[in-house]
């Protein structure tokens, strides 16, 4: 053996197994997590974070999630720890979880505190753009020990939104208000990750420029803005009630050409793999308006 191979194996024999086997990612925040071994109790604190963890192959790992936590069907059967915007912090810790992953702009800022000042590991998770899901993914997968099923995850995310891109990529825009809630009515600015698949689609958001993430806006404003097409989700998965209200306003374009679209809230609200087949969905709705 050389000497710099001698030393080599010196100074690694002097260092603690931990820190060898420490894994470290960045999260949505730009806070740096740090592990020493992968995580084996995990608690999800939005429906989002625990199906991103299940795709991740971490899914065996999940210990607790919020309220509404349905996919996949597994995540149903986890114990509760509140709703995402109303954690049971005893609960919580009750878990004993090396591993929290939160919802930044959804989970209350002084709970998420409250875990960082007990020394809780916590992954701040937001993705604001579509490939910010298979880099999540991988993250994910590092800090649980499940890289190889997290990278075959991101893998096939990638190709088929490239796929979905270049179908949709010289489509004639199409201008588009969606609505994520009913009363107030509210929709998302172009910096919400409902825009990026909007604009996989062809689709222009008729509110992108508002400050807000997720603004609130009177029907007044809906009417000025006078969409093409206006897209919801609702209060489950097969229920487009919210539609209704549109359709006595006669002069907006949307209804005059009955572009009054749904689309299954879970496949496009939640920033998960599912999201693309939200995205198709939508893109298929922009193509019958195109019409």
């Amino acid at each position: 053996m050389s000497r710099a191979a001698c030393a080599i194996a010196l100074v690694l024999s002097l260092i603690p197994a931990a820190a060898v086997a420490e894994r470290c990612v960045e999260d949505d925040a730009g806070a740096t997590v740090c592990l020493d071994a992968p995580a084996e109790r995990i608690v999800a604190l939005s429906p989002g974070a625990a199906e991103l963890l299940f795709a991740a192959g971490a899914g065996d790992r999940v210990v607790a999630a919020v309220s509404h936590a349905d996919y996949p069907p597994e995540a149903e059967a986890l114990p509760r720890v509140g709703s995402y915007d109303r954690l049971d912090m005893e609960a919580i810790l009750a878990q004993r979880p090396d591993l929290v992953v939160g919802w930044i702009s959804g989970n209350p800022t002084n709970q998420l505190e409250r875990l960082d000042a007990l020394d809780v590991p916590l992954y701040r998770s937001e993705p604001r753009d579509l490939p910010d899901i298979p880099a999540t993914l991988e993250r994910l997968g590092r800090l649980a020990g499940t890289a190889e099923e997290a990278a075959s995850a991101a893998a096939d995310f990638r190709a088929e939104l490239d796929e979905l891109a270049a179908t949709y990529a010289d489509r004639e825009p199409v201008r588009v208000f969606y609505q994520i809630w009913a009363e107030p009515v509210m929709t998302v600015n172009d910096e919400q990750i409902i825009s990026a698949s909007i604009r996989v689609c062809g689709g222009e958001n008729v509110f992108g420029d508002l400050e807000r993430l997720t603004p609130r806006l009177d029907r007044e404003a809906v009417l000025a803005a006078d969409p093409e097409a206006i897209v919801s989700g609702g209060m489950g998965e097969a229920d487009d009630s919210w539609l209704d209200a549109w359709r006595r306003y006669e002069s907006l374009q949307a209804v005059q050409a009955g572009n009054l679209f749904f689309v299954p809230p879970s496949t496009l609200q939640r920033p998960t793999p599912r999201v693309l087949t939200g995205t198709a969905e939508l893109c298929r709705k922009l193509e019958q308006a195109r019409r």
